[in-house]
């Protein structure tokens, strides 16, 4: 279920969606479906990272304006995002090279932690797109450090006409580095080497791996984060590619009916435990995050939670009712996810797969199949491939007792399965059954001479054996591989055409057999083709950055596919259309540059040395990685047969094969992975997998309008020939900052602004504030800048800061709308600050483990770093902060780009059904207001460089910023950066700079606009609709201007009893407590009552909206309500988003008024309550040890823009969730606007007989300028279903 993202972070708005600096990121889903079946190839193997955030590189991403979490996706400007469960939802290498997209005007990050990154996987179970995109954010360099793993591209040396070394001989001593020197490793002589290569990598320490004598395989790793919580999952080893032809879909099937069907399931979702389910190619995984135990239960949850599992997985109730609902269910799945990103996922795995059932089974199935299978059906296909001996077990958490665990699994296991099997074990390695079907081979025995039809055969002495070599061998996936030995006739491209495409892309796949990461050889050649492949991406962005690219984006991805059972490397160029045959044949030409010269001594050096840190600084948060974290890396490993190491032991192996890398080796390893694009044609060099393009029927010509766009498979064979045919030369090496602002500059700095600490208030004594029970330090300078601190070891040498400036879009006036979003993606694509160079910046950051991130919502801008306290990490955090507020640099060109990608972005809203859906609501209910979805062509061609300057600058206010920052920092440390680099920021307190907000205003009611619809011309039908009303902002301001607590202040807890008669303020206890009522009374008093009752409250609707509209009614597959609750602006809403068939949208939108409306009806129980209660509190417990989290509790502490906002919202948030009342969800229940005046709903309906509106309503006069964007790419979505609730 999802509930508001923000609604346990008190006061916290501004979102944490991490963007790249100098990177044209997109938020059009389109292209995450891909990367998202894999871990990437950026991340060594052994090292399980502590965070679970992934984000990739795209070409260009429009602002957010919802406030996201880590593991959120969503539709920003209706404020709402979909939680995505703790599931592990792909599964692929971690050896997998991922390297994302490199736009051109922008650039990644960081090498350093790509090598042990971890990948966070979208499901298949998307949430409704974000469709109103208004925040601008730009990463200056992005590193996985804290909790956070954000996808990261590897900056290298730059090359061409502006080289920024040309100019560097003039700028003070010490402050550059030239990079260019010999690594100094220590040499072993070459038998040594040979023998240390060829030894074996150790095993984790804790990992106990066990078997029972039905054959099932368990996993159990002790882990005290959570503490008191632990992961079960238990893995099927049948998946979609185990069905028959009759049987497409019927692997998800059974995974719903036995999910749902499970009454000891239902059973503990009254203790805070989460659970969920999810099928692909090869697994079906059931998991339940559950507590250790509760105050309720008298024992362990460890024995119930197995129990529900085994009901789940062995025991399952095919009941007829349960079958057909979830029959529903899926059927309104199915189209649901049918997107346009899903049908391009479909095409690249149908034409890299064409050789095997892979390419015809994905796991969600036939429709006309579905609608057939009786529970007889199902039940025979689980007989089959259901049993203990084609299972896994996998526990990680806080657990201390691994005999009494292992005792639980004996008792609850133990005997399923005995009476049918054979008593000997089925194979010789626990693990055998995951990891065969990774290179394909010729079955053995009895199975690898049955039919499908035999194997599945009723004897029972036969079904005992087939059983048995079934967990020994699975069914193998023949590929036909890319090598240079298997060379032969090149297939033709492939071209996908459809009038929902706006954007070129094209993919060239390469397939080789997985490699296993076993010995410390492996490891090396892991490393080495990491640090080769990093260089492609940065020198594309360099090379042509200062001119119109004819690219948007080009990716090159080398990674493991568990899913696919292969390594894959893809090179995936995406372009405007007209400018599809240039894109290619510079994507080309690069990558001979690169395979024909290699990287540089400097290249080697710099990311070598970055890889180190990162991995140094995983290794010292051993004791902080989540247990899911760490249970989705052991599935993955395991699943590729890849040695599975802890942290420590993966930064000591790291280290140890570092010292035997040679440039030769790196150049000459990483050659080999290029030759399919380098060589194309050849004879000698292997055949790419598939070259697939997807294109769009139309595209938009200048001064012509809408063209037909025709391409052929010998243009692309042409194109790509032609970019063999260019000329190419060496790159230089490149000089990178050792600091920003040099001693001296620093020093003079100092005498001029006199930097020192004052006094917060007239009522402070003092110029410090210190609260012991949370150690939270209130500090401000003389500039006016308030700065809150906290010292906190959770993550080990690591830290995060954050800049938050009020104003945001809000502060755009009549004449400047989009002035705001413009201008902060006309600071991400100009990417300079002072005399340094975007190159030198995002080197700079690579040398020090810098991840930063500037972002721009409706009420904020926010600028975040993530930092490591090692070799002076910190300061140089500091000093880049200090350059961008100080020292950013302003260009044409860059306004120019950044103008044309949100031209374009608006311009693709049409061929989206969720984005012209919400686009339509937002208007309606905001009553046109501009600042709250994309800014319009005609608003686009008013801005300037000026105007878009001055509205950003303008909010860079001394008093109007805030400065947080959380991190494992010494006091005298911490207060020396905030002095010597936020103290000598030349802020002002000039109040009159800062412009009142033109007002927001819902339309008077009724409006005439509350129901409207979208039609959308598709092939396939589809339908969604939003349903959205007012409400207060998180502190109790409505738009009316009215403050709510003036109105509840005078309710007295015995008045309220009475005038809600029938509402209990609790079961079986006594109203009239004393204790009761002054916690009533304190959490009605308190600044954060509404930010907690609505949090509570979105709880309990979710809930219902997914027992009526999609459980009892089977109206749905997905719905959800979400709250936008503002800090700043004196406003929020509410949106319920569902999905659904054209023929049922009508009914799913009138079930969710219905509940919506219905809570006086139907009164919430205290059951609800409590449940609702421990969600919010469990979640606020698992994260408390984030940095990233307390960040966002101490947002806003200061901020003159929410005065309300507290010490008491961060000391007191437990205690006002237990001590909040049924009443008091009604209160806060009162102030949604439900009535059919006030409440707006648009449906969305997609078809080939849909209406002929769905482009009139958004369309305007275009720009003659160029455009650039993105278009859907991957194949991740197809290979899994999505999560089952």
């Amino acid at each position: 279920m999802a509930t508001s993202s923000s609604s346990i972070v008190a006061g916290v708005s501004v979102p944490r969606m991490p963007f790249h600096y100098f990177a044209n990121n997109s938020n059009n889903n389109n292209n995450k479906s891909r990367r998202s079946r894999r871990v990437s190839f950026n991340r060594i193997p052994i090292l399980a990272r502590s965070d679970a955030i992934s984000t990739r590189f795209q070409s260009f991403n429009p602002p957010t304006l919802t406030r996201r979490q880590p593991h959120e996706v969503g539709n920003a400007a209706l404020g709402f995002c979909k939680k995505k469960s703790y599931t592990r939802e792909q599964r692929s290498s971690m050896f997998a090279h991922r390297h994302t997209t490199f736009p051109v005007s922008e650039q990644s990050g960081c090498i350093s932690c790509s090598l042990n990154r971890r990948k966070t996987f979208p499901s298949v179970k998307r949430c409704i797109q974000r469709v109103f995109l208004d925040n601008s954010a730009f990463h200056l360099s992005e590193h996985s450090l804290g909790t956070t793993s954000l996808k990261r591209h590897v900056p290298y040396a730059t090359v061409g006409p502006d080289e920024p070394h040309a100019a560097n001989t003039s700028w003070p001593d010490g402050i550059l580095e030239k990079q260019d020197v010999d690594l100094s490793y220590t040499e072993l002589d070459r038998t040594d080497l040979k023998g240390f290569l060829g030894s074996e990598l150790p095993s984790h320490p804790k990992l106990y791996r066990g078997q029972l004598k039905n054959g099932l395989c368990y996993l159990i790793l002790p882990n005290k984060v959570p503490s008191n919580r632990f992961e079960a999952h238990m893995e099927v080893h049948a998946g979609s590619i185990d069905e028959e032809d009759d049987e497409q879909g019927i692997a998800h099937m059974i995974e719903h009916v036995a999910f749902l069907g499970s009454k000891k399931r239902e059973k503990l979702l009254g203790t805070g435990a989460r659970s969920n389910a999810y099928t692909d190619f090869h697994h079906t995984v059931f998991h339940i995050h559950s507590p250790t135990s509760t105050k309720d239960s008298d024992g362990d949850l460890l024995p119930l939670v197995l129990d529900a599992l085994n009901e789940i997985a062995f025991h399952p109730k095919f009941l007829a009712s349960r079958v057909e609902k979830e029959r529903r269910a899926i059927l309104s799945e199915l189209q649901m996810m049918n997107t346009i990103e899903y049908r391009v996922d479909c095409q690249l795995l149908q034409h890299l797969h064409s050789e095997n059932k892979l390419s015809r089974r994905f796991p969600i199935g036939l429709e006309e199949q579905i609608k057939k299978w009786d529970a007889d059906k199902i039940r025979k296909f689980h007989e089959r491939w259901y049993f203990p001996a084609n299972a896994t077990l996998y526990i990680v958490g806080d657990i201390d007792n691994i005999s009494k665990t292992i005792c639980y699994i004996e008792d609850v296991f133990g005997q399923i399965g005995l009476e049918n099997e054979i008593a000997t074990a089925p194979a010789p390695s626990a693990f055998g059954a995951m990891a065969s079907f990774l290179v394909p081979r010729l079955t053995v025995g009895l199975a690898g001479g049955l039919s499908h039809d035999n194997r599945s055969s009723n004897n029972g002495e036969q079904s005992k054996l087939i059983k048995k070599e079934r967990h020994a061998v699975r069914p193998p996936v023949m590929h036909d591989w890319s090598l240079s030995e298997c060379s032969g006739v090149v297939k033709p491209p492939q071209i996908f055409h459809h009038e929902l495409l706006q954007h070129f892309s094209i993919n060239m796949f390469c397939k080789i057999p997985v490699n296993r990461v076993q010995t410390y050889g492996d490891l090396r050649n892991v490393l080495m083709k990491r640090i080769f492949l990093s260089a492609l991406h940065f020198r594309i962005n360099t090379r042509y950055k200062s001119s119109n690219p004819p690219f948007t984006s080009v990716e090159l991805d080398h990674s493991d596919s568990g899913r696919e059972g292969c390594t894959v490397t893809t090179l995936t160029v995406t372009a405007e259309p007209k400018n599809w045959q240039s894109a290619i044949r510079v994507a080309v030409q690069e990558v001979r540059r690169l395979k024909e010269f290699g990287v540089t001594k400097g290249e080697l050096t710099r990311y070598m040395d970055a890889l180190l840190k990162d991995s140094e600084h995983l290794a010292a948060m051993i004791d902080n990685v989540s247990s899911v974290d760490n249970l989705d890396f052991v599935m993955e490993s395991d699943a590729l047969g890849h040695t599975v190491m802890d942290q420590r032991q993966g930064h000591e192996s790291l280290v140890a094969v570092a010292g035997t890398v040679t440039l030769e080796e790196v150049n000459s390893i990483g050659a080999k992975v290029l030759e399919f694009i380098s060589d194309f044609g050849k004879s000698t060099a292997p055949s790419p997998a598939a070259i697939v393009a997807c294109v769009p029927k139309k595209f938009y010509v200048d001064g012509i309008g809408e063209t037909e766009f025709m391409i052929s498979s010998s243009q692309i064979t042409a194109a790509i020939e032609s970019g063999l045919k260019e000329p190419i030369q060496a790159e230089p090496e490149l000089e990178v900052p050792k600091e920003l602002i040099s001693p001296s500059q620093l020093q003079e700095l100092r005498l001029q602004c006199k930097p020192s600490f004052i006094s917060l208030s007239p009522e402070v004594i003092g110029t410090r504030l210190h609260d012991k029970e949370t150690g939270i330090t209130q500090l401000r300078l003389s500039n006016g800048i308030p700065v809150n601190y906290k010292i906190s070891k959770s993550e080990a040498r690591g830290g995060i800061m954050r800049l938050i400036v009020g104003g945001g879009r809000a502060a755009e006036s009549l004449e400047s709308q989009g002035a705001v979003v413009v201008g902060v993606r006309t600071l991400s694509e100009g990417g300079r600050v002072g005399n340094f160079s975007r190159e030198q910046v995002e080197l700079f950051c690579v040398n020090h483990l810098i991840n930063c991130s500037l972002e721009s919502t409706e009420e904020f801008i926010s600028m975040e770093f993530r930092f490591t306290l090692r070799d002076n990490g910190m300061r140089a955090a500091f000093q880049l902060l200090h350059m961008v507020l100080e020292h950013s640099v302003w260009l044409d060109d860059a306004f120019d780009r950044a103008r044309q990608l949100y031209l374009s972005y608006y311009r693709s809203i049409p061929k989206s059904l969720e984005r012209s859906t919400a686009h339509k609501l937002m208007l309606a209910m905001l009553n046109g207001d501009e600042r709250f979805v994309e800014p319009t062509p005609k608003s686009l061609q008013n801005l300037t460089l000026k105007s878009v300057k001055d509205a950003v600058m303008n909010q860079f206010v001394g008093n109007n910023m805030e400065v947080s920052i959380v991190g494992d920092f010494t006091e005298e440390d911490i207060e020396s950066c905030i002095l010597d680099y936020l103290g000598t920021v030349r802020a002002t307190r000039d109040s009159q700079r800062q412009k009142e907000f033109s007002p927001i205003l819902f339309p008077p009611s009724p409006s005439g606009l509350q129901f409207q619809q979208v039609f959308l011309k598709d092939t396939d039908e589809r339908a969604c609709a939003y349903i959205a009303g007012p409400a207060p902002n998180r502190w109790g301001f409505t738009a009316d201007g009215e403050d709510l607590f003036k109105s509840i202040g005078d309710i007295s807890i015995a008045d309220d009893a009475e005038t809600k008669s029938g509402m209990l303020l609790t079961e079986g206890k006594d109203v009239g407590n004393d204790i009761g009522k002054e916690l009533q009374r304190k959490l009605r008093c308190h600044p954060l009552f509404f930010g907690i009752t609505m949090g509570l409250l979105a709880e309990i609707i979710n809930s219902r909206l997914f027992t009526s509209v999609r459980d009892s009614l089977g109206l749905t597959y997905d719905v959800s309500f979400e709250l936008n609750l503002f800090d700043q602006l004196k406003l929020g809403w509410y949106v319920i988003s569902v999905t659904s068939t054209p023929g049922k949208v009508h009914k799913a939108v009138d079930a969710c008024k219905s509940v919506l409306r219905g809570l006086h009806s139907n009164k919430i129980a205290q059951r609800e309550l409590d449940r609702a209660k421990r969600t919010l509190l469990m979640r606020h417990d698992a994260e408390i040890k984030s940095n990233a989290y307390w960040l966002g509790l101490l947002a806003h502490l200061q901020a003159a823009s929410v005065p309300r906002k507290d010490i008491s919202c961060i000391k007191d948030l437990t205690s006002l969730y237990e001590a909040a009342t049924i009443e008091d969800i009604y209160l806060a229940y009162e102030q949604l606007k439900v009535d059919e005046n006030s409440l707006y709903s648009c449906i969305g309906i997609a078809g080939a007989q849909a209406g002929e509106e769905s482009t009139a309503s958004i369309e305007e006069d275009e720009s003659d300028a160029a455009l650039q964007g993105v278009i859907p790419v991957g194949r991740g979505l197809s290979t899994m279903t999505r999560p089952t609730t």
